[in-house]
């Protein structure tokens, strides 16, 4: 049973069943397997689902399939099928052969056909492994020969690559050489365009010794012109080897070129000067002929000058002739030889070399224009002198104005916007208006009169300065620096007579009888006006205001006039000079004669006051020095001036301290050391400067405030000083009886009838003296606005007195004794002070 199922499970696993060896013993490792597998049958007995198992493993082992490598090639799968079908014939011709009794017999079979099995199996992968190994051989000779064909291709390669490095070597190399090659011509280049420069030096050279080269010549100016490059590019490259020497050897070449261009310009002006002295002296051979033959003198041609050739005079020429000569002839004659030479100079000015070279070209010019024009204009001026100083100094300078626009024209010709100033013409021009100088100086310099000399300013201030030149514009600025020097002159000899003229007619005026007879003089002019002609009424109640509308009538003039000769002489004095200098000097010059003036004006008023408070009374003093101040303030208030002067002093009155004090002995001279008195003295006794500023308007102000406030206060004087003195002493009495019952009205000064006495005398007072007073103040002063504010202090005087006197009767007195005493009621009091 157990051989059975042992065979059943073989045969149901798929595999060969052993023969059965009925009757023959197992030897050998049968044998053993054959006892193993029966001592394992007896032991591990299966169950039904073990079976079941290995039933089911046994039908799914039956059915294993072919392999894929063997079924892929066709030649190989039929070997092996048909050798699996003779060994699996052979296996089952071998089972029906064999009959097995036991399961030993089982297992005994079963080894013997698994050897055989094994020998049959082995044989055919021994078979394919052996092709295998064939072609494993072809693959490793393949193999063998892609690898020398891989490290033929390496070398090959590195072959390759080494030609690539040197032919990318080679091709750097022929760039950097190409490069190389490049550089060292533009190098070559450069070197060759910097040693031109160097290498001009010999060719320009030669063409500068040439005796065919001129000035004139068109090859001289770009010559010059190579020169002065090479002469640049030498300078601005001192680090080249014989730099200085080459620099050296250029400039002389240089300068010999300007040299030479020097004297050509100065050739073609002396030629043209001779050419046109040459004319002008046959024009003034022919004008002399002509005046011999005419009986008409030549002094009677309309501006016609007397040109002098060489500093010899002759006759006259036309002025036409004359400037034809002078001008066009000499541009004729220089243009061909200087136009082109001059406009390369000055296309070359911002080298300072050649700056210069035109400044001596100009310099030239001028020197030669002079030599022409210097006697014609000395003897035009010559001519004008024997007018008056006024006529000379405009039409002299109306004459050199034309002059010196007619040479800017001829100078810009040559020169053309080199001198937009006139700087250039100064050597020119300043020699010729010096000549009008000399002439005037003599004059102007022995002119005493202000108005002569006002005159003379003013002509140069606005005819010459501001009409003629502001009208010729630029041209005539060359006569700038000599205009304005004669208009110093003329300023300060005009400041030295005003400063004299204030010295003499003011500061040490000696009043005469005539000038301090006040208020004879003023009631003799008022006296002298019709009876029916009103008096102007001005400011200062005298002098006519610019500022009221005046008509044109001979009283009316005739009262302007007699206005002024009642002003204090040296008053008109001091205006007329300032009236005069305003205008006609600069405004600090002005400041300080103003303050002056004004200054010696308020002291020769006050001392004139002193003087008729003498003669006269103290209220025509004062009134006479209100009506003065008041006409200088009014008469000074239009100047645009300063009257504030700075005066600087130096005070030695330390010093003078310590000089006592080294002559008493108290300071050593022969101490050394910081008490020593000598360098005491030098270190604290030197000077000091005192700062002492002066307003003279601010003085006047002072004084006719203090002039005013001393008449009002005369006036009020002169009206109720009686009730002054009573209200003194009532304040006196009530101090003094403050202890004391006793009434006022008990005091001998206060009883009823001296009061009545003191109220008449005030009351007469101002029936007789107010009026007086006003009337003279009326007759000083003749503006009602003055009068108003010098009268309105004194009425307040003279109503506070009464006032007072009143508040004091009605506390100290009876109705009654007010009553008798009869002070004047405030009504009437109104009535009365009523102007």
């Amino acid at each position: 049973m157990a051989a059975t199922a042992d065979h059943h499970r073989l045969g149901q696993a798929g595999l060969p069943i052993p023969p059965s060896n009925k009757g023959k013993p197992l030897t050998g490792v049968a044998s053993q397997s054959y006892h193993v597998a029966s001592a394992w049958d007896q032991t591990a007995v299966l169950s039904a689902t073990q079976e079941q198992s290995i039933d089911l493993l046994a039908a799914e082992c039956s059915q294993r399939p072919v392999p894929e490598h063997l079924t892929q090639d066709g030649s190989a799968a039929q070997p092996a099928t048909s050798s699996r079908e003779g060994a699996l014939e052979a296996a089952q011709e071998h089972i029906e052969d064999v009959v097995l009794h036991s399961t030993n017999q089982f297992y005994k079979w079963h080894s013997e056909l698994e050897a055989a099995f094994a020998s049959e199996t082995e044989e055919k992968y021994k078979q394919y492994a052996a092709e295998l190994q064939g072609r494993l051989d072809s693959c490793a000779e393949i193999l063998g020969k892609v690898d020398a064909v891989l490290h033929y291709f390496a070398e090959l390669r590195a072959q390759h690559h080494e030609v690539s490095n040197k032919s990318r070597a080679l091709t750097d190399s022929c760039e950097r050489l190409v490069v190389e090659k490049e550089r060292l011509l533009q190098f070559a280049d450069a070197l060759r365009n910097k040693l031109q420069y160097f290498d001009e030096l010999e060719r320009v050279s030669a063409q500068f010794h040439s005796a065919s080269l001129a000035v004139d010549s068109d090859s001289f100016l770009p010559l010059l012109e190579r020169l002065d490059e090479c002469i640049t590019y030498v300078s601005n490259n001192p680090q080249y080897a014989d730099a200085s020497s080459y620099a050296s050897k250029f400039r002389q070449l240089q300068q010999r070129a300007m040299a030479t261009m020097r004297t050509k310009v100065a050739q073609v002006l002396q030629h043209a000067s001779e050419q046109v002295m040459a004319a002008l002296r046959e024009g003034r051979a022919s004008t002399s002929g002509l005046s011999n033959g005419n009986s008409t003198p030549m002094a009677a041609t309309p501006r016609a000058f007397t040109p002098r050739a060489n500093g010899r005079g002759g006759p006259r020429i036309a002025e036409g002739v004359q400037q034809a000569l002078l001008y066009v002839r000499f541009r004729t004659a220089a243009e061909s030889g200087l136009k082109g030479l001059l406009a390369g100079i000055q296309a070359r000015t911002e080298r300072p070399e050649y700056a210069r070279l035109l400044s001596d070209c100009q310099i030239l010019y001028c020197d030669t224009r002079l030599q022409l024009v210097s006697g014609v204009t000395h003897d035009a001026i010559l001519h004008m002198s024997s007018q008056t100083l006024p006529v000379l100094a405009r039409e002299g300078w109306g004459y050199l104005m034309q002059v010196c626009q007619y040479e800017h024209q001829l100078f810009d010709h040559f020169f053309p916007g080199a001198d937009p100033e006139g700087s250039s013409l100064a050597p020119l021009m300043d020699p010729l208006a010096t000549i009008l100088y000399d002439a005037l100086r003599p004059q102007f310099i022995h002119i005493h009169a202000l108005d002569e000399l006002c005159e003379i300013v003013d002509i140069l201030t606005h005819e010459v300065v501001e009409e003629q030149m502001g009208r010729r514009g630029e041209a005539v600025h060359p006569l700038r620096p000599v205009l304005h020097r004669t208009l110093a002159d003329v300023q300060e000899r005009l400041t030295f007579r005003a400063q004299t003229f204030i010295k003499d007619e003011v500061t040490n005026f000696q009043a005469r009888g005539a000038d301090l007879d006040y208020p004879g003089k003023l009631q003799q002019r008022q006296d002298q006006l019709p009876t029916e002609h009103t008096p102007l009424t001005h400011q200062n109640g005298d002098a006519p205001s610019a500022s009221v509308p005046q008509q044109n009538t001979d009283s009316q003039m005739e009262s302007d006039l007699e206005a002024y000769t009642v002003w204090y002489p040296p008053l008109r004095s001091s205006l007329l000079c300032l009236s005069k200098l305003y205008g006609s000097v600069d405004s600090k010059i002005f400041n300080g004669l103003a303050q002056d003036a004004v200054h010696a004006a308020t002291a020769s008023v006050q001392a004139a006051s002193r003087q008729i408070a003498k003669q006269s009374s103290v209220m025509d003093a004062q009134l006479f020095t209100i009506k003065q101040l008041l006409i200088l303030r009014e008469q000074i208030a239009p100047f645009e001036a300063d009257f504030a002067v700075t005066e600087y002093d130096l005070d030695f009155s330390h010093m003078r301290d310590h000089l006592r004090r080294i002559m008493a002995g108290k300071a050593s001279l022969f101490t050394f050391s910081s008490n020593n008195a000598m360098v005491q003295l030098v270190s604290r006794g030197g000077p000091r400067i005192l700062q002492n500023q002066v307003d003279s308007k601010k003085e006047l102000e002072k004084q006719v405030k203090a002039s005013c406030e001393a008449f009002i206060m005369a006036v009020t004087k002169l009206t109720v000083e009686p009730m002054l003195s009573f209200i003194t002493k009532v304040t006196a009495v009530k101090v003094a009886m403050l202890s004391s019952s006793k009434r006022l009205r008990e005091q001998a000064f206060a009883s009823p009838e001296r009061l009545a006495e003191m109220v008449q005398k005030v009351q007469t007072a101002m029936q007789t003296s107010l009026p007086n007073a006003v009337s003279k103040m009326k007759l000083y002063l003749n503006n009602p606005s003055t009068h108003s504010i010098l009268f309105k202090p004194i009425k307040s005087n003279i109503a506070e007195a009464h006032a007072q006197i009143a508040a004091l009767l009605e506390a100290e007195y009876t109705q009654q004794e007010v009553q008798s005493i009869q002070l004047t009621p405030p009504s009437a009091l109104e009535k009365l002070l009523s102007l």
